[in-house]
Formats: structure tokens, sequence, C-alpha cells
């Protein structure tokens, strides 16, 4: 049991650790406003990840099997979430929110304007069930930890990927803060948007590609 717990935490770890679409998104969302603002994105990541690890788990990966048409739409549709995400990204000014701010007026406006900007809890739930990443690792993880027909093993699995996921992708808001303090001289901050924004539409028009012509 210890060998398999184990082989579940480096799955988990590998698969939620490596950059991707969602990752990137709390880095440079994080770098901009700071890992607190960022939370409710990462928890609904999380969340929207293991409900969609738990359907493949108990249903999905059978119909799945049978009809991998889906995978194309999930593909498509994915892609261009991430695409439209990493041109806003692109797009940021790079403007953080520091909390310096004299007057109660212009509090209220920067708040009200970093509430319209920061990814929210439905969005990272959403990201995950349109990511082309997370349905491969819930599919190979199915595939993986599946042969024993035990689903006590499948729920095991899918609690340890839920505490491995939602720590990973802090590590990932935590980083994009400390960022912050070399990011914010001069138009260091625009240039990372830009970059990190171009990288996400890269990786995600990747695998898009990958998925319908790398076979």
């Amino acid at each position: 049991m210890l060998a398999l717990i184990i082989s579940m935490i480096s799955f988990s770890l590998s698969m939620s650790i490596s950059p991707g679409p969602v990752n990137l998104t709390i880095l440079s969302s994080s770098m901009n406003y700071g890992v607190k603002p960022v939370l409710a994105f990462i928890s609904g990541a999380t969340f929207g990840f293991t409900l969609l690890l738990a359907s493949v788990c108990f249903g999905l990966y059978q119909f799945i099997m049978i009809y991998p048409v889906l995978l194309n739409v999930i593909s498509l549709l994915g892609t261009a979430l991430l695409v439209w995400i990493g041109f806003n990204i692109l797009m940021a000014k790079g403007e953080r929110i520091t909390g310096d701010i004299s007057s109660t007026e212009q509090s209220v406006s920067s708040e009200k304007s970093m509430t319209a900007q920061v990814p929210g809890f439905m969005q990272g739930a959403l990201m995950q069930w349109l990511n082309p990443k997370a349905w491969i690792a819930a599919v190979a993880g199915t595939a993986l930890f599946s042969a024993s027909q035990n689903p006590n093993i499948l729920v095991l699995f899918i609690l340890i990927y839920f505490v491995v996921c939602y720590l990973s992708l802090w590590i990932w808001g935590v980083a994009g803060e400390m960022l912050a303090a070399f990011l914010n001289t001069g138009h260091r901050a625009r240039i990372f948007n830009i970059v990190m924004g171009l990288v996400l539409i890269v990786i995600s028009l990747h695998m898009c590609w990958t998925h319908f012509y790398g076979q």
C-alpha cells in the first residue's frame, strides 16, 4: 500500500507541478495582483480538476473509450478558451495592486478594477474541464490505478490528487508573487505578461496540434 501511495503522489505531482495553461495563468495573475486574490482561481482549478478526475474514474473513462471523438471536441473548445485567456494575459498592463492608495475612492476603484481582471473560482473550474492537459492526466491516471478494479483505490487516488494539486498550484501562485518585486521595475512586468501570454497561446495550440496530428 505504501508503494501504491508513493506512486499516486509521484504521478499527481508530476502532472500538477509541470508547466501548463492553468499554472501559467496562476503565475501571471499572482505576479500582477498577488497570490491572495488568485486563491479563488486556484481553488476553482483544484475542485474543477478533482470533479473531472472523479467523473473519469467512475464512468467517463469507459465512455471516452467508446466515443474518442469527445476528446477532439474538448481539445478544440479548450484550445479556444486557452488562447483567449492567453490573449488577455498578453494585453495586461502589468500593474500590480500594492494597496498603497491614499484615498478611499481610489481604493474602491482599484479594487473593482482588480476584481474584474483577476480570474475567479468558476473560471478556474471551467478551465480545467476544457484543458487538454487535465483530461490527459485524468484519463492516464484512471488507466494506471484502475487495474485492481477496487473503487477504494480510485477514491484514495482522487483524494491524494486533490491535496497535491492544490499545493502545486499554490506554489505557482507564490512564485508569481515573489517575481513581482523583480518585475515591477520599469517595463519588466509588461514584457513578462507579453511573454507569458504568447507562451500560453503557443502551448495551447501545440497541445491541440499534437492531439490531432501527433499520433
